[in-house]
């Protein structure tokens, strides 16, 4: 323990205040002293060492060389290095071999996130989950099919369907029976009135009679309950059967465009984008 000490009796300055309050001489303890010398020291050889004091032209470059950039580039090398053998086998393979190789698509599941997030999250939603009005990638409905090729179709040239709007053809009431039709159908039921419009107005062409729809042409399968738009409710879907989807000059048409990437990535970007898309959950 230290000696005790008596703070009356500590050298000062001469200096006091409002009567008693003195200005001490009392040295710091050498414990601070020393760290005190040791960063004086540390400061002076980074300075030596590293990049550090700005003058007219720049800066001192430190004997090491040592930048930032360097860094970074040195890093990025590594990477690039590593991931080199795994980028030339997605190269020199089709969608389909790459999706059948676990490490490759362990490899492309990680290293394709920030161009699903760059290009597709927007619209697709973290994880392919889907955004309201877009489709869901993670579940197994398609409206042009989830076959890794197709995927990769979609993703080069995109995709446009086209459904006409009923509302010129149909009355109010027409339009209403058709309209729980189809609700009907989507819960596993039938609804009488409705039925005989969807055969005899055309829907049977693209949907079919069982309502499930024909992924050759993107026509949406109706007789599960999964909507291309949201909400899923009466309203929404009168909405579509009057107005249509991309209908040429339509004004009130559903707009839903799949745009083209194939001008924008490369050939083994798409690939990657299609084998990530396909094994979120609903690739067939």
């Amino acid at each position: 323990m230290s000696d005790r000490k008596n703070p009356t009796g500590a050298p000062d300055t001469g200096h006091t205040w409002d009567g008693n309050l003195r200005e001490l001489t009392n040295q710091p303890p050498r414990w601070w002293m020393i760290t005190l010398y040791l960063s004086g020291i540390f400061m002076l050889v980074y300075f030596v060492l590293y990049p550090s004091i700005p003058t007219f032209t720049g800066y001192t470059k430190g004997v090491l060389g040592w930048t930032q950039m360097k860094r970074y580039e040195d890093s990025t090398a590594e990477i690039a290095a590593i991931r080199a053998p795994y980028e030339e086998k997605i190269k020199s393979l089709p969608a389909s071999e790459i999706a059948a190789d676990k490490e490759l698509v362990n490899y492309t599941q990680r290293s394709v996130k920030v161009l699903f997030g760059d290009r597709c999250a927007g619209c697709h939603g973290a994880g392919g989950a889907g955004n309201p009005g877009y489709p869901v990638l993670a579940d197994d409905d398609w409206l042009f099919g989830g076959g890794i090729d197709t995927i990769q179709q979609t993703i080069t040239s995109g995709r446009q369907g086209m459904m006409p709007g009923f509302k010129a053809m149909l009355s109010e009431q027409e339009l209403n029976d058709l309209t729980l039709h189809v609700l009907a159908m989507s819960k596993g039921g039938e609804h009488a009135p409705g039925k005989e419009l969807f055969v005899n107005k055309g829907c049977v062409g693209c949907h079919g009679m069982d309502g499930k729809g024909m992924q050759m042409i993107g026509a949406p399968n109706l007789a599960d309950a999964v909507w291309r738009f949201t909400p899923a409710n009466e309203e929404s879907v009168k909405y579509t059967i009057a107005h249509g989807v991309n209908a040429p000059g339509a004004a009130e048409t559903r707009n839903a465009v799949m745009p083209a990437f194939g001008n924008q990535l490369s050939e083994t970007e798409i690939k990657k984008l299609a084998v990530y898309v396909h094994q979120l959950g609903g690739g067939q």
